[in-house]
């Protein structure tokens, strides 16, 4: 499945930065002008990057939470395993009237 979405994304993705070669001024507010001037397709590609690399960061912060809180049950349901089992036992070695 992924080869097949994976392939025509590349291939889109090597067009797009054949077609779009001219380069663009790039300026940042309260830095000015860039000393450099990238490819179109350079800088469309390295936001999008920079966008998917925030984007999952935001997304692994968000789940530690989740697992966090899945841990704690674990070691919760851990617990009360071993204190069932300690019941059980104790049952077993009680005499019966």
């Amino acid at each position: 499945m992924r080869w097949i979405a994976g392939v025509p994304a590349l291939l889109l993705l090597i067009l797009f930065a054949l077609s779009n070669s001219e380069p663009v001024s790039l300026e940042l507010w309260p830095f000015g002008e860039f000393p450099f001037k990238p490819p179109l397709s350079l800088t469309l590609l390295a936001v999008l990057a920079l966008g998917y690399v925030l984007g999952g960061l935001r997304v692994r912060i968000a789940e530690y939470r989740h697992r966090r809180a899945a841990r704690r049950a674990e070691d919760a349901m851990r617990l009360m395993e071993a204190k069932q089992g300690e019941l059980k036992a104790g049952q077993m070695l009680a005499p019966r009237a």
